[in-house]
């Protein structure tokens, strides 16, 4: 069991998502308060598994969320659209 915590835990290290700039915690509940993006609960069924790590970017002039999802013991990065 702890050598696939510690799998996890370095492959979430290696992933970072590709041309988005992410927000802080700060920036990203701001964002959702303020209606510019939608909360992570409302898009959490299309991540596909267990979000074990998500992320709000701007991308393309709009939001995403990226997410590391847990599904038959791999961590994949899925990337769901969190603008309004």
């Amino acid at each position: 069991m702890k050598q696939i915590f510690a799998v996890i835990i370095l492959t979430l290290a290696a992933v970072a998502p590709a041309q988005a700039a992410c927000l802080s915690q700060a920036e990203a509940r701001e964002a959702v308060a303020s209606g510019r993006a939608v909360p992570l609960g409302s898009v959490a069924g299309s991540a596909g598994g267990e979000i074990v790590k998500a992320q709000l970017c701007q991308q393309g002039g709009g939001y995403v969320y990226v997410l590391s999802v847990l599904k038959d013991g791999k961590v994949t990065t899925v990337t769901v659209n969190a603008s309004r």
